[in-house]
């Protein structure tokens, strides 16, 4: 099954690749830019997650995020927006939180929203998507490592047999955390999806006269798949590039880089940039993808580095402790009655 799993995902990266009958940026660009944050991950970072099959299977789950919607009421109103923040021009959010003011959880983020007539649903919540799926995955990389330990430092071959197949579940729970997760830096990459001015200049002061149309769907979409190649946008992501900060730190430079081309974003379009085979627009608009892929293959290094400090257990044990040998792993780590 697996074999038959991995076969379908080639083929249908090595379609998207080709840029024929494959949907838009929510599924050509997302693939894109999942796939290649995986295929531009540093030796550092373990090999499960730096494969062929885990490059394409990656790139797929890339999609899903867009792919549930329409599940039910219930669903897509709690997750639709998880996909985009509605930032005015000045950065703050829906022109009343200022980013910076941006506070840890959903829950606070949307009491303060509140208290100025407004919710996280209408404002959106991606910087906490992002957040909230790079602690999952630094996670997954901590009991890993657990896994790993235990296999190798076993007293007896049912304590291996155990340990191993936590790692082999450590890995397939990675790389689907991974997939889904990737699709959030990937949106925070468009700057439409970071914006008041999502899909036309809208109800806002416009002494530019930007268009008050419709081109989000446009500018992600056909315009990508007739212009852009995959080739392109991987020759403009360069080696990882740490930024000793934090996650919210990193994912707050990511979408104030985005914020910033919304206005030559719509100073392109007035300009007739993003007609078929106009180079400006193509230009731009694989620089935000190489965008979206080096962020993501950052964020998911930093997971990595991260997840050696982090803990495992109810208990809270540290990795760093198992891995030095202070700690011996157990099978009470992954869950005990």
């Amino acid at each position: 099954m697996r074999s038959l799993l991995y076969a379908a995902s080639i083929a249908i990266v090595i379609a998207v690749a080709a840029g024929k009958d494959v949907w838009a940026w929510e599924h050509t660009g997302h693939q894109w830019i999942s796939g290649i944050a995986i295929e531009k991950l540093p030796d550092s970072v373990p090999a499960f997650i730096r494969t062929s099959q885990a490059m394409a299977e990656v790139a797929l789950m890339g999609n899903e995020p867009d792919l549930w919607k329409g599940a039910g009421r219930t669903h897509d109103a709690e997750r639709d927006p998880a996909h985009f923040i509605n930032l005015a021009d000045d950065g703050a959010v829906m022109g009343v939180l200022p980013y910076s003011d941006l506070p840890p959880t959903r829950e606070q983020y949307d009491t303060l929203l509140r208290a100025k007539g407004l919710t996280q649903y209408k404002a959106g919540y991606l910087p906490y998507s992002i957040v909230d799926g790079w602690q999952q995955v630094a996670k997954d990389f901590a009991y890993w490592r657990v896994a790993v330990k235990g296999a190798d430092s076993a007293a007896t071959p049912a304590e291996r047999a155990f340990f191993e197949s936590e790692r082999k579940l450590r890995e397939m729970l990675a790389l689907r955390d991974i997939g889904v997760w990737s699709h959030f830096p990937a949106d925070a990459s468009q700057p439409l999806h970071v914006s008041v001015h999502f899909d036309g200049w809208g109800n806002y002061p416009n002494p530019n006269g930007y268009t008050t149309g419709k081109i989000h769907s446009y500018f992600e979409g056909e315009f990508v798949m007739q212009n852009l190649s995959r080739q392109a946008v991987l020759a403009e992501v360069g080696p990882y590039a740490p930024c000793g900060c934090s996650i919210e730190e990193r994912t707050k430079l990511l979408i104030m880089a985005s914020l910033a081309e919304v206005g030559p974003l719509y100073a392109l379009e007035k300009a007739g940039g993003f007609v078929r085979g106009d180079r400006r627009g193509m230009a731009f608009a694989t620089a935000r993808l190489a965008a979206g892929a080096t962020a993501t293959r950052n964020m998911i290094v930093d997971a990595w580095l991260a997840s050696a400090d982090g803990t495992v257990g109810f208990a809270g044990v540290k990795v760093s402790d198992i891995e030095s040998g202070k700690v011996k792993p157990t099978r009470e780590m992954f869950g005990s009655d």
